[in-house]
């Protein structure tokens, strides 16, 4: 198999939720694979810096919980730059507390950013992906897609979602031409689980409970990242892979 199956050069990639964390960390993989990346959030100040860190690619501020803005800033990305071939449905949040005291609010906020941002870009970036014939969409789910743990049931719900979803986008989209699959993190050392890292008797808890027992380092699932991204994964379609530290395959 040659080299150049994972190879990125000419693509453009969107990465919602990329001014820091994960989304940072595959933003910056796809470049060095040789792609063109579009950083996305909500805040400008924030992206503009991550830019200017990465040393390349575009910036597109929208919400992605907005249906209407999303689709209006993909369109007019297409129309005045170029298409989008690869798309990263990485924004998401966390909220942990007991579900007996789950506020519902926080509850709607996590549907929200954790998967109708994921229906919201997939679809407003697949529309041109169709006309094309052609391209990569990876949403990012979690071990939560599979596992559950006490104070984040909401969000368990939500990543499961996602990883339902990514298998309805194969099915229906699979026939255009269109690889649609997802990535389940473990437990990464990121800003959104800076609580966790920081409580020592949790981080025990993950080194015994994880086989590889340690956190997972963000550029550890840029490699998947980019398989999922290029020719070399033209026949994997609707798959989630965990990339998790054997978490998901042990008791």
């Amino acid at each position: 198999m040659s080299i150049q199956l994972f190879d990125l050069t000419g693509r453009r990639a969107l990465v919602t939720g990329s001014s820091q964390g994960i989304g940072f960390a595959l933003a910056k993989g796809l470049a060095a694979a040789g792609a063109q990346v579009i950083l996305n959030g909500r805040d400008e100040a924030r992206l503009k810096a991550a830019a200017e860190s990465l040393g390349a690619g575009h910036t597109l501020a929208f919400d992605a919980t907005d249906h209407e803005a999303a689709r209006k800033a993909v369109d007019a990305f297409e129309a005045e730059v170029g298409a989008i071939d690869i798309l990263v449905n990485n924004a998401g949040m966390q909220y942990r507390t007991p579900l007996e005291d789950f506020p519902a609010e926080a509850f709607e906020r996590l549907l929200r950013t954790n998967v109708s941002s994921v229906f919201n870009v997939g679809q407003a970036v697949a529309r041109h992906m169709i006309a094309r014939g052609a391209g990569k969409i990876i949403n990012i789910a979690s071990v939560q897609t599979a596992l559950a743990r006490p104070g984040i049931a909401p969000y368990t719900a939500t990543k499961g979602a996602v990883g339902n979803l990514t298998k309805g986008m194969a099915t229906d989209w699979a026939k255009y031409g269109l690889q649609c699959n997802a990535i389940a993190p473990g437990y990464f050392d990121t800003p959104l689980n800076a609580a966790l890292v920081a409580d020592p008797a949790f981080s025990a808890w993950l080194e015994k409970r994880t086989p590889a027992g340690r956190w997972g380092k963000v550029d550890e699932l840029v490699g998947a990242c980019i398989f999922l991204s290029s020719d070399a994964s033209s026949f994997v379609n609707g798959h989630t892979l965990y990339v998790d530290g054997g978490i998901t395959a042990s008791l």
